[in-house]
């Protein structure tokens, strides 16, 4: 009996099923993330890799200003909004709960460049019926911020077992307090070195 138990599969967990699910509002998906340190720092880790990368071609070429100042700033957009929802989840009493929506909001961050390829090829065939190229990127970019606040609203809604008026706040705080900080290091180079910093 026990080696039949024993041999009765568990459901693994898909990581690509889960964040297709979440992008589509299903919190469903919240069970195939993960929701320890470990599955965090799993989703972190490609999100600083990609901008250490530009850094070192950057600095190969000699521009070791804008190398450093750019590291900064894109380092400031990936940590910035784990480490504030982090200071509200706690001020809230969702401690507990923050591993699963912080590694769920990293890993979801991926399907926004997806969309923005997909609504760039939707952008030529709107010019195509005839509307202006200016409005269908403006229409499209509107589309693009509406659903990326959505989603951020909807993880943290269910992530962190908010109420909507308390998951928009942290969504409104996160994003506010992420812009002042990377616009930070690059207001720091243009008042120090000027606009022709290299």
């Amino acid at each position: 009996m026990a080696n039949k138990i024993s041999r009765v599969k568990t459901p693994r967990a898909n990581l690509l099923r889960g964040v297709i699910l979440l992008c589509r509002g299903k919190a469903a998906g919240f069970s195939e993330i993960g929701a320890g340190p470990q599955d965090f720092l799993s989703s972190l880790a490609p999100m600083i890799a990609f901008p250490l990368v530009g850094t070192v071609l950057m600095l190969s070429s000699g521009r070791w200003r804008e190398a450093a100042t750019d590291f900064m700033a894109a380092l400031c957009a990936v940590l910035a909004p784990p480490v504030l929802s982090y200071v509200l989840a706690r001020r809230w009493g969702r401690e507990e709960q923050w591993f699963r929506f912080a590694t769920a909001f990293n890993w979801c961050q991926w399907v926004l460049p997806l969309l923005v390829s997909l609504l760039v090829l939707t952008s030529g065939v709107m010019v195509q019926g005839g509307l202006s190229p200016k409005a269908s990127i403006g229409l499209l970019a509107c589309i693009l911020l509406a659903y990326a606040f959505w989603l951020h609203w909807f993880l943290a809604r269910h992530g962190l077992d908010l109420s909507k008026g308390r998951a928009a706040l942290l969504v409104f705080m996160v994003n506010l307090g992420t812009i002042i900080l990377v616009a930070g290091p690059q207001l720091v180079q243009l008042y120090l070195f000027g606009s022709h910093a290299a």
